[in-house]
């Protein structure tokens, strides 16, 4: 019987250049309730913390500072544009 490692994530390509607008998940990030995240920082130790990340998962951490890094959002684009 073969068990399923959540662990393991499949190995992705690093994406770069302009990020593909959501506006589905624009929405929910702003809507995203204060309550929420106080409830979860009360619960969970290092919630909300700064470098958490590095912690509990360094290989996404990783990639995710890359990411950020090596890509930019149509909307910063259109900002400094028409400064």
């Amino acid at each position: 019987m073969l068990l399923y490692d959540h662990n393991m994530e499949p190995e992705v390509a690093m994406k770069y250049g302009i990020r593909k607008p959501s506006l589905k998940k624009s929405f929910k990030a702003r809507t995203t309730g204060k309550a929420k995240r106080k409830i979860k920082k009360a619960l969970i130790p290092g919630y909300g913390k700064k470098g958490m990340g590095w912690l509990k998962n360094p290989k996404k951490a990783a990639y995710n500072k890359v990411y950020n890094k090596t890509s930019v959002s149509l909307s910063s684009i259109l900002k400094n544009l028409f400064k």
